[in-house]
């Protein structure tokens, strides 16, 4: 099986995602527009779209998000197996007909609960999971779902942190597959900023190792949830076919 991943910047990466899709049989082909590499008009068995600085609508600064847009959709509406982290979370809502704005509450980063509501016990990458720690860190939010989006995960202060459309199609706020060396670099990247707003680095980052059991045990279970929902829409493709 084999995933499409659309790669929005350099440093926000497949992090742990791509040993654990791995490890699930899933050859992940991944597309750079950051580098100029076109933005294919389907995707293979499955699609991820990760995140990145870029503002979801910012299509002047970002030419490809449009095409990312229209990709996000179309494999939506065909049932393609889809998976949205942070920036991909809120172009889906976009390109699905929800509403994605700066956050009210500011920049949200560090491990966070994230709790999943009734309609995650018997969702395919949410079932089973109570409160679970996430690495987040973004400062849009989506503020409204798209019609027919099913809420399965809240947070505070953002409550949008988990939703699905249709079958096979989740948008997630947070980052599932940001480890610790993920987001220490994340971290050093932007410490002066994250000092200007009064964050500590060293206690992000000692937060994110605190949980790194809790996280890795969560976040491998969900990719592999995931790979085998692609796996399985391929196996119904082929059975159509």
């Amino acid at each position: 099986m084999r995933i499409t991943v659309v790669e929005n910047e350099a440093g926000a990466g497949l992090g742990a995602f791509a040993g654990w899709l791995a490890d699930s049989g899933a050859e992940c082909e991944v597309v750079r527009p950051h580098l100029g590499e076109p933005i294919p008009r389907r995707a293979r068995d499955g699609l991820i779209v990760l995140g990145g600085t870029a503002a979801a609508w910012e299509d002047e600064r970002f030419p490809w998000l449009p095409e990312t847009r229209a990709l996000i959709r179309s494999s939506v509406e065909n049932g393609v197996p889809t998976l949205g982290v942070c920036l991909g979370a809120q172009l889906m809502a976009l390109a699905c007909g929800g509403s994605v704005e700066r956050g009210e509450h500011g920049l949200e980063v560090g491990v966070t609960e994230v709790v999943p509501l009734p309609a995650a016990a018997d969702d395919p990458l949410f079932t089973g999971f109570g409160p679970v720690p996430a690495v987040q860190y973004h400062g849009d939010a989506v503020t409204r779902l798209p019609e027919g989006a099913v809420p399965l995960a809240v947070g505070d202060p953002y409550p949008n942190q988990a939703y699905r459309l249709g079958e096979r199609a989740w948008g997630v706020q947070f980052h599932p597959e940001a480890d610790v060396e993920v987001f220490t670099d994340w971290t050093g990247h932007s410490a002066e900023h994250l000092t200007g707003l009064g964050h500590s680095v060293e206690e992000l980052n000692a937060g994110v190792k605190a949980a790194e059991e809790d996280l890795t045990r969560t976040w491998r279970t969900f990719a592999r949830r995931f790979a085998a929902v692609v796996e399985s829409a391929g196996e119904g493709t082929d059975a159509a076919g």
